[in-house]
């Protein structure tokens, strides 16, 4: 396509600016944006490799189970899988920034002085060429005027060399604009090759991960999802223990030899047990506020029990009710959701199964229903089964150090006690 001569000129300055001032920027702009690249894909891989260890150690964990041992290794497994896709992931960023962001990193720099010394060289030689032309010009003019006098055939010759002068420099001017402007738009055209051509080799290696990355994780996907499918599936082995332990033993086990050598010493030298009742617990005794009337009902008790040794152990003593400590509830509870809490009415009565309050909480056996669980000290008073004088106001309950008040007239009971932080922990059902 012809164009004017200053249209041209126009294109190919324009082209020069377009690099300089709008590419080349680009460029650092580009760089400054794949090193963010770079930086988030390398969190990611940072926070995937920390995410699967955690997989794989939870597998570790599960691998020791007789029932999901063969889940645990293959949480392992996927764990590796995605351990190789990342290192894979990894590498290819490492080669996106050897390739292409160290690359146009130090491209930039040297194009700029390029362009900058190129442009302006264009500028000076197509001002001095054009000066020439200028001048070759104005001479042809003059001549012309001196050669319309009388004297036309002196100024012949030399016109006629100014005439081959001006148009051999318009020549060499127009080759000079055209090598120019090609050159121009070739130098812009080679920059967005170099650009298409990176990414284009980076585009490649990002598909070859990716088929890569899908064949990792797809060879054993199958057989990973089989072996969840059943959950209720238990090894042969594991229910073959199971199985032997649901079927009675035949023989009944025989005591200890020891113990049987001890139980006939203590047979022979076995004196009469004294009158008074056995040990009990501490806290029994601070909710007694009439030692004498308890001691005569133990007395009557231990009567009857005579026969038994003095060695019955702590847990036969709670298996009679009416010998752990009581309480009366002064106000209802409800547990709510937690089943470690007990629920109860205001004036049931509550078997305290361990005598030792623990942070403001006692833990004992409900008797209308024999439910268990922990209630709050300060919702109960001290019972006792035997009357109880009612000019009594109020009685202290003494658990674990530590002095609680139940208030036996009217007022409200929360005005003065405050339950103390509970731990989680201490809410569970204790062993009796």
């Amino acid at each position: 396509m012809s164009r004017d001569p200053d249209e041209v000129n126009k294109l190919t300055e324009s082209t020069y600016k377009n690099v300089m001032e709008q590419f080349n920027p680009g460029l650092r702009n580009l760089t400054n944006l794949g090193k963010s690249y770079e930086k988030a894909v390398s969190a990611m891989v940072l926070a995937g490799k920390q995410y699967f260890d955690a997989v794989s150690k939870i597998g570790e964990n599960a691998a020791v189970s007789p029932v999901s041992r063969e889940l645990g290794v293959i949480l392992m497994e996927i764990s590796d899988v995605h351990r190789k896709v990342n290192i894979e992931l990894e590498e290819n960023f490492r080669q996106f920034h050897r390739e292409i962001i160290a690359e146009l990193e130090r491209k930039t720099d040297m194009d700029v002085k390029y362009m900058t010394a190129t442009f302006k060289r264009y500028q000076t030689e197509h001002k001095m060429k054009q000066d020439s032309l200028e001048r070759s010009q104005s001479d042809l003019k003059k001549l012309r005027r001196k050669s319309q006098g009388k004297n036309a055939s002196k100024y012949e010759s030399k016109e006629n060399e100014c005439l081959e002068t001006l148009t051999h420099r318009q020549m060499d001017m127009q080759k000079f604009m055209a090598d120019g402007c090609r050159e121009a738009l070739l130098e812009e055209k080679r920059r967005f090759c170099f650009l298409v051509d990176k990414h284009c080799t980076f585009s490649y290696q990002i598909s070859n991960f990716h088929d890569k990355a899908r064949e990792l994780l797809t060879e054993n996907l199958s057989t990973w999802q089989d072996k969840c499918g059943d959950a209720t599936n238990v090894p042969d082995s594991v229910m073959s223990m199971i199985e032997g332990l649901r079927t009675p033993v035949s023989n009944t086990p025989q005591a200890s030899p020891a113990l049987q050598r001890l139980n006939r010493a203590n047979s022979d030298a076995m004196i009469p047990a004294p009158p008074a009742p056995p040990q009990t617990s501490p806290l029994a005794n601070m909710f007694n506020q009439e030692t004498s009337r308890r001691e005569e009902r133990e007395s009557d008790y231990n009567n009857e029990d005579s026969g038994l040794s003095r060695s019955v152990s702590m847990a036969t003593g709670l298996n009679h009710i009416d010998r752990r400590p009581k309480v009366r509830t002064i106000f209802p509870h409800k547990s709510g959701n937690n089943n470690t809490l007990l629920s109860f009415e205001e004036g049931d009565i509550i078997s305290l199964l361990i005598p030792d309050e623990k942070d403001g909480w006692l833990y004992g056996e409900l008797q209308k229903n024999k439910q268990r669980g922990w209630f709050p000290s300060s919702y109960c008073r001290a019972y006792t089964e035997l009357a109880v004088n009612n000019s009594i106001s109020s009685l202290c309950i003494q658990a674990a150090g530590v002095t609680v008040c139940c208030v036996c007239r009217g007022g409200n009971p929360f005005a003065t006690v405050k339950l103390r932080p509970t731990v989680t922990n201490d809410r569970s059902a204790p062993v009796i």
